[in-house]
């Protein structure tokens, strides 16, 4: 898969078959997109690109909106890497591009620029300055430019009955294992270790405290879950709570894991949690001593779980 950072980089010459969208999560609903995005491409020898945009539009169209995505660029290019299609082309979203119309985007970038033969979309689909022109716009824009409309169907999608937004509703409540049902994969979250106060260590519970750089990425819900990460080429299983740390006085949201079967010095490493599933809330308890009683049952919990899922 080659990875274009604008709409002006991509060079290719040949004719495509194209699939667009913001494709935040790439669950389960846009695999199927993509996997027939690859299909048509081969059944037609044609090239796969698939046009997506970086910011989110509303994080450009509604300053006041507070979306937080469910996976990085970074983590939405290395998903769709795995995906089977040509092209990637990530184009920057601006308030001077949303007001191309839709003339001028079919006929400037889908047509000039991207020489399609076939395009998949969505029934819903909307484009164009004021998002004025749908489906039949560009059906319409086909006949004149000599391009296929395949339309996902409403019924192709209410068959995979996931969304973006149940993702985030399911994440937002802390239901890791729904949200990942809708992705197809565990939901991640990639960051730096940094150094934390060291409440861990003084429990006999270290652990890692994890930064993740980008203030638009979706964070799971308060609670302790089970996750994974790959370290050094080793598959390590841990215990990550997010919170604030209530017992102890805390008051700014962390994101500390305690790994069970690995000790070695992880700061300033970027590493990548991939969550299984949530043990329990984040509580507020009565003693040190009854936090500590309660780490030691959510690592019981967690072996146990491990032992017959992993």
């Amino acid at each position: 898969m080659k990875v274009h950072h604008s709409i002006e980089s991509f060079k290719n010459t040949g004719s495509t078959v194209v699939t667009i969208g913001t494709f935040d999560g790439v669950h389960i609903g846009h695999q199927e997109i993509l996997k027939q995005l690859c299909e048509e491409a081969e059944a037609s020898h044609l090239e796969s690109v698939v046009l997506t945009f970086f910011p989110h539009p509303r994080m450009i169209l509604q300053k006041e909106t507070d979306i937080k995505l469910i996976n990085t660029i970074d983590e939405r290019v290395q998903i769709l890497s795995k995906s089977n299609i040509d092209h990637l082309i990530i184009h920057p979203f601006s308030k001077e591009f949303s007001k191309l119309s839709a003339y001028e985007y079919v006929n400037e970038i889908l047509v000039k620029k991207l020489h399609i033969k076939k395009i998949i979309i969505g029934y819903d689909h909307r484009f164009g300055k004021n998002r004025n022109a749908d489906i039949n716009d560009l059906v319409e824009y086909g006949k004149e430019f000599d391009f296929e409309v395949i339309e996902i169907t409403a019924q192709q999608l209410e068959e995979v009955s996931v969304s973006s937004t149940k993702i985030r509703n399911a994440l937002n409540d802390g239901n890791i294992e729904q949200a990942n049902s809708y992705l197809g994969y565990p939901f991640m979250l990639n960051g730096t270790v940094i150094y934390g106060k060291g409440i861990g260590k003084t429990l006999n519970f270290p652990t890692a405290n994890l930064h993740v750089d980008e203030d638009y990425k979706l964070i799971p819900n308060n609670g302790i879950y089970i996750v994974k990460a790959l370290i050094n080429h080793q598959m390590v299983y841990g215990i990550t709570s997010i919170g604030t740390n209530p017992t102890v006085g805390g008051t700014e949201r962390s994101i500390e894991t305690f790994f069970l079967n690995f000790s070695d010095n992880l700061y300033d490493k970027k590493i990548e949690l991939q969550f299984l599933n949530k043990i329990r809330d984040e509580q507020k308890f009565d003693s040190v001593k009854d936090l500590q009683k309660a780490i030691e049952e959510d690592e019981q919990f967690a072996r146990n779980y491990l032992k017959n899922n992993a």
